[in-house]
């Protein structure tokens, strides 16, 4: 490959991670997601906003951007450019998290995340994926489960080997966790207080 293409890679998975997707659609509703809900340009803020349906859409789409880049890389590169691919992830999500089209100030980088680590490392992703379902379910909280999940994800990366993981990866799923823990501190702090609100109730209702 040539420089100029590994800069196009790098450079298209952050401009396109930072496309804020769930914003545009609440936009699109009447709605800054900035000035309503919990002010987080994100999906879960989307589905609290204006609805399941606008949500789920937000979602699939953050989900789907994070994995397009990958995709992209690997077919231009190959499955063995580790190392690129990598760089690509994480600028993919550091595009989302810290959006230029918001002034970089972006979602928390779950589902982007998601769809950036199933291309990369799925195995490990599955298996966060896994745990994130199951705290959902349990807590009815997605912040819970979105920290639970990026807490799983570590060692996950370093026991499922046949997932893809090597260092490159693993050093990448580790920034990501470590960056999806940190976007969700206010979060934490209102979990422990018992303050968090909960998307679904205990008969798995919004």
């Amino acid at each position: 490959m040539t420089p100029g293409q590994v800069v196009g890679l790098l450079l298209g998975g952050f401009f396109l991670g930072a496309v804020p997707f769930s914003w545009i659609i609440g936009r699109a509703r009447g709605f800054d997601l900035r000035r309503e809900g919990s002010g987080n340009p994100g999906a879960t803020n989307l589905l609290r906003v204006c609805g399941r349906l606008d949500g789920a859409v937000g979602l699939v789409l953050d989900t789907v951007k994070g994995a397009v880049p990958l995709l992209a890389a690997r077919a231009v590169a190959g499955s063995g450019e580790v190392l690129l691919l990598s760089g690509v992830a994480a600028v993919t999500v550091l595009g989302h998290v810290y959006t230029p089209y918001l002034r970089f100030s972006g979602g928390k980088g779950v589902a982007t995340s998601l769809g950036a680590l199933a291309a990369l490392a799925p195995v490990p992703s599955a298996a966060a994926l896994g745990i994130f379902l199951v705290v959902l379910l349990t807590t009815g909280m997605v912040s819970a489960a979105s920290i639970a999940a990026a807490a799983a994800l570590v060692p996950a990366v370093f026991l499922f080997r046949g997932g893809g993981a090597d260092i490159p990866v693993q050093a990448v799923c580790c920034l990501v966790a470590v960056l999806v823990v940190y976007r969700h501190r206010a979060n934490i702090s209102r979990i422990l207080r018992g303050e968090e609100k909960r998307l679904l109730t205990r008969k798995g209702r919004k």
